[in-house]
Formats: structure tokens, C-alpha cells, sequence
């Protein structure tokens, strides 16, 4: 095993269209985004042994900014950072690219280091879905109550229990309590944008926030129920999941 000495470590900010990826995190029967990024940087430093991201996002979820570091031997490493984010990015198919590579301290951590997340949602509320927006946005064809809508998201600001906009995953959460620091709902024109910062979110959790939002929007839901929902701690009560083409971690910030 290499020591800190014989690395260089570098933190990477990624973009990518998350359509054709079944997530973030390395999968054994599907092609995740990690595996083509670390494929890259192995075709110029074959040393390297994991890219470590800050978040994992779900099948068809996109990025703007997810974070991440690697560490990169020092043998092998003959450029800087701006030749090795066009290297890697020559490698990497159209649908991802390195935005920024920047060499931090040899104890960075991409997730551990963070402080809190930023995600968008971004629905298009018109009859007829815009072409331009295919696999970036979801459509909600019936008129939504935007006003309604901005004043619902700041119940789900503060320190509260998620468990019910949150889908069940394959390992247990120790606590499904969590810290929104931010949440809101921007308007132009057909073009609905919900944004989300947090310091950690649950499972799928923004999607059930945003198909929450949506009912509101439609009449469905109030408030007053939004509250009861919180209260419930119980997945059937809150809207369902929006789907996962509108989601995008738009950035981590440290």
C-alpha cells in the first residue's frame, strides 16, 4: 500500500447527464458514472486504485457538481491540473466531464470533509412537454398553484424527521432525522426549479420533498397536512417519488 507521501491527492467536481447510468456508485451488472471515471484516469495513471465521491446519486439522476478526490502516485503524475482535466476528459464519454480538478491536503475528504449539499429539481408545468428539456426535466401537465407551492417548501426547513418523504433502501438508517438548511421553489415561465441545500439527505428523500410539493401545488394537500405527513413518520402518507430525470446535485460546498 502506497503512503500519503508517494500520492497526490485531487479533488474533482464531475457534470454528467445521469440518463444512461444506473447511479453514481460502482454497480456488478450495470455501468455506473464511478466506473467511467475511474476507467479514465487509469488509461493515464494505472496506480490509480478508487475515486472517493462526496454523495451517491441515484439511476438517472444528474450532477452539475458532485465532489470527489483521488489519489493520484506521484511516479506517474507528469502534468498539471489543467492538462490532466483535458487528459481525462478526452476519455471520458461526451455524457460526463471533470469540471475542475484542484489539488487539496492528503487528508481531504470528499464526503467526510463536506459540509452541506445543494440539489435542483426542475419540473415543466405545460401541457406539452419541452423537447429541449427531454430526460432534464419532469412534466406535470396540469396547472400547478406556484404560490402555494413556495410557501409549502419552507415547512421542510430545520432539523426534522424525513422518514416519511423517504423511500426504504437495502440497509437501515440509524437516524432518518436531518438538517434542511434551505428549501425553495423558483419560477420562470413554464419552468418550475425546487431547491433543496441540506447538510445530508436520506434515500430519495428530495424526489418524495418534490412529488409533495406537486400535490400541493395541485390542491391535494395543504399545510395542515404537510405537518400531519411529518408527524406520521409513514412513507404512504407523503407524495410519491418525482421522477429521477428532474434531479440534478447541483453542488457540495466545503
Amino acid at each position: 500500500m502506497e503512503s500519503a507521501g508517494d500520492v497526490i491527492r485531487f479533488k474533482l467536481t464531475i457534470a454528467y447527464d445521469g440518463t444512461g447510468y444506473a447511479g453514481w456508485q460502482l454497480q456488478k451488472n450495470a455501468v455506473s458514472v464511478q466506473q467511467r471515471v475511474e476507467e479514465s484516469l487509469r488509461k493515464l495513471f494505472p496506480g490509480v486504485m478508487r475515486v472517493h465521491s462526496s454523495s451517491r446519486t441515484d439511476t438517472g439522476v444528474h450532477a452539475m457538481g458532485m465532489a470527489a478526490h483521488v489519489d493520484i502516485p506521484r511516479a506517474e503524475l507528469k502534468m498539471d491540473e489543467r492538462q490532466l482535466l483535458l487528459a481525462v476528459n478526452a476519455f471520458l464519454p461526451e455524457d460526463v466531464r471533470l469540471n475542475e480538478v484542484r489539488k487539496v491536503k492528503a487528508d481531504f475528504h470528499a464526503r467526510f470533509d463536506a459540509k452541506k449539499k445543494q440539489y435542483r429539481y426542475v419540473i415543466w408545468n405545460h401541457p406539452a412537454m419541452n423537447p429541449l428539456l427531454r430526460n432534464r426535466a419532469s412534466q406535470v401537465a396540469v396547472p400547478l398553484d406556484f404560490e402555494r407551492m413556495q410557501k409549502a417548501a419552507k415547512l421542510f426547513v430545520g432539523k426534522k424527521d424525513f422518514q416519511s418523504f423517504a423511500s426504504a433502501h437495502e440497509y437501515k438508517m440509524k437516524s432518518t432525522v436531518r438538517r434542511v438548511t434551505g428549501c425553495k421553489v423558483c419560477q420562470r415561465g413554464s419552468e418550475l426549479t425546487v431547491v433543496i441545500e441540506g447538510e445530508g439527505f436520506l434515500y430519495k428523500m428530495c424526489r418524495g420533498i418534490v412529488g409533495t410539493l406537486v400535490l400541493v401545488g395541485q390542491r391535494k394537500l395543504t399545510q395542515k397536512d404537510i405537518r400531519e405527513i411529518f408527524r406520521k413518520r409513514d412513507r404512504q402518507v407523503a407524495g410519491m417519488n418525482a421522477p429521477a430525470c428532474g434531479l440534478t446535485l447541483w453542488r457540495v460546498f466545503y
